[in-house]
């Protein structure tokens, strides 16, 4: 239950984090509310997730796939396009993620 608690985390991370963009510094209330909300939910369910999974190991998940997901969303949503240095730089993040979640002990 705590990896779904930690996928729903990152989840609610990334819709906290584009509701920033769309938030205008804080300057659009609803936008500003569903970024509390989702930052909110994240946090709470990221410590509900450390229960089990150590925090180096659920936050490295936590914070590499919430960055390439909220890479995607800013390429469809905001029209962000991404260089080559950046997605190779993603493309280690992930790496590091998959190699963390396949052979961390500490992560089963």
């Amino acid at each position: 239950m705590d990896r779904i608690y930690l996928i729903v985390a990152i989840l609610s991370e990334v819709v906290g984090t584009s509701a920033l963009k769309a938030s205008e510094a804080f300057s659009k209330p609803l936008p500003s509310v569903i970024v509390v909300i989702g930052y909110g939910v994240s946090f709470f369910l990221l410590s509900l997730a450390l229960r089990s999974i150590p925090v180096a190991v659920a936050y490295a998940i936590w914070s590499g796939v919430g960055q390439a997901l909220i890479a995607v969303v800013a390429w469809f949503a905001f029209h962000q396009r991404l260089n080559a240095g950046e997605m190779a730089g993603m493309g280690l993040i992930i790496t590091g993620v998959v190699v963390l979640s396949l052979f961390s002990q500490t992560a089963h």
